[in-house]
């Protein structure tokens, strides 16, 4: 009797614990990272770096932003913020993000360092140009740890000309500093990888063909080490997820580590509300038995990269191998229970 009268007093607390897709109306490369009882949120503002802090990634809507850093007014990270990603590292806090100077072929990834507790107090400082090997176009960088070394993988060009995007590895010595060569871990393969060309805006930029961007680490429970990257142009509606994995010992600095699944392992096909889902992310509930992964996508077909793109989550398991098993992209009329 005790517990029909507490929900009938407070039923906000049924609701609470289901959701339906998109978390914001807007926000595109979403990016979350969970420690001491909060996650920590951004996506692609375009003009500054900001950080969600909020106890469950469903609570983003109620939640107010804070802005972390605000770009100079002109100079080689002054426009194009895009694809923040925060993580904590050594025991600070670290922002990768790529940004130009107005010029797209001039588009490198940057690092910022605040040694506070908490990302969304103390100062944020520049470290400056996180350098890849070559110092080519560098989009979508992400920083991982394997078996002690760390490591940077970002979406690049081969040369100086905008032809075609490829995910690129280095390793790191510390968490703005990258040191060796650079190799190429997936370019543009299967057709599902070569949809859309566009001009990308500016008269010194030549026609984007083939894409392959936003990397992102993921380790199964074997030890496998998957990257799951985006394909095809995000102005299509077949952008879509595809995986390259390495298996627990392999060498990742030898292109021969690497296999490429042939097919997408994510992509919204007639998904009422869902439409070129894609640069994702991953997270694990904060009991840390659920994985989650964190996407964006349009809720109409046709809206391209624009500002309509949306994050939203699903849960996601994987197989006995350790192929991680998405599902496809869950309809916005679909309600789901909460990370719990």
């Amino acid at each position: 009797m005790k517990k029909i009268i507490f929900l009938v007093l407070f039923p906000f607390l049924i609701h609470a614990q289901t959701f339906k897709n998109p978390l914001l109306p807007a926000g595109a490369d979403p990016w979350s990272i969970y420690k001491d009882g909060f996650y920590y949120y951004m996506h692609t503002t375009g003009k500054n770096l900001s950080i969600w802090k909020v106890k469950t990634l469903t609570e983003l809507a109620s939640a107010s932003p804070t802005v972390v850093w605000t770009p100079p007014a002109t100079g080689p990270y002054s426009k194009e913020i895009w694809a923040p990603e925060l993580h904590f590292l050594q025991g600070k806090w670290y922002i990768y993000f790529a940004a130009d100077d107005g010029h797209n072929r001039n588009h490198r990834l940057f690092v910022l360092e605040n040694t506070s507790a908490d990302p969304t107090q103390g100062t944020w400082n520049m470290k400056g140009q996180l350098k890849t090997p070559q110092d080519k176009w560098a989009i979508d960088g992400s920083v991982f740890e394997h078996k002690g070394q760390f490591y940077l993988t970002w979406s690049g060009w081969e040369g100086d000309e905008n032809g075609q995007q490829s995910v690129y590895l280095c390793k790191m010595s510390n968490p703005w500093t990258c040191v060796g060569e650079r190799i190429k871990i997936s370019e543009p393969q299967f057709s599902w990888e070569k949809h859309g060309t566009i001009s990308r805006p500016g008269p010194d930029d030549k026609p984007l063909v083939l894409v392959n961007e936003g990397p992102q680490f993921l380790k199964s429970p074997n030890g496998r080490v998957n990257i799951i990257f985006s394909a095809s142009g995000c102005w299509t509606d077949f952008y879509s997820l595809g995986m390259i994995y390495a298996s627990p010992n392999d060498d990742l600095m030898k292109l021969a580590s690497w296999k490429k699944h042939p097919t997408p392992v994510f992509w919204a096909e007639n998904t009422k509300g869902t439409h070129a889902a894609g640069h994702n992310s991953f997270f694990k509930s904060p009991d840390g038995r659920q994985n989650w992964i964190l996407y964006h996508a349009n809720s109409e077909a046709g809206q391209g990269c624009g500002g309509k793109r949306s994050p939203r989550i699903q849960p996601f398991t994987f197989l006995k191998d350790g192929t991680p098993s998405f599902g496809s992209p869950v309809s916005t009329d679909q309600e789901m229970t909460a990370p719990k």
